[in-house]
């Protein structure tokens, strides 16, 4: 017959080591609640992207339909020989107010990959930081780098003391 070995329990002698493991409940929750952030954060980060990859092309031809023209007041206009970024329908614009007073209207999202584009006055040009595109500030006609057309043009009219944008 075998013995059966009976070994001393593993506890520090009382009042030693209870500092050492720490049974604090709001400590847990606020791992657990990091580590739930954190997972939640990761799954929009993935699922976005897909979700705009999958997105029907008819939802957004919609929306691009329901703004299809906008009015900005003669005092909001920019300087001349500047221009202003602003939000059209869904979409951004960009309206150029030349030194000699003409204004010419274009998307402001870049034909290569969508970003989007800023007006350099000191180069009178349209220019897309993210790949180095450059387009025409008169015509909307890209001159160099990657896009691969011009930008969509939005007609401009002037009347009773504000500037009238249409998406044609």
């Amino acid at each position: 017959m075998s013995e059966e070995k009976s070994y001393p329990e593993a506890t520090p002698p009382e009042g030693e080591g209870d500092d050492l493991v720490p049974d604090d409940p709001a400590r847990r929750k606020l791992i657990w609640g990091g580590m739930g952030l954190a997972a939640v954060t990761y799954a929009g980060a993935i699922a976005y992207p897909l979700y705009r990859f999958l997105a029907d092309p008819a939802e957004e031809a919609a929306e691009l339909a329901k703004v299809t023209e906008m009015e900005i007041p003669d005092d909001e206009l920019p300087e001349p020989g500047s221009a202003t970024i602003f939000q059209f329908g869904i979409r951004k614009a960009i309206l150029i107010r030349g030194a000699d007073d003409a204004m010419v209207c274009f998307s402001a999202i870049c034909t290569h990959l969508g970003c989007t584009v800023d007006y350099q006055e000191d180069q009178d040009r349209i220019y897309c930081a993210c790949h180095g595109g450059v387009y025409d500030a008169e015509t909307g006609q890209n001159v160099a780098g990657p896009p691969p057309r011009p930008l969509e043009e939005y007609r401009v009219e002037r009347a009773d003391g504000k500037v009238i944008i249409h998406r044609s």
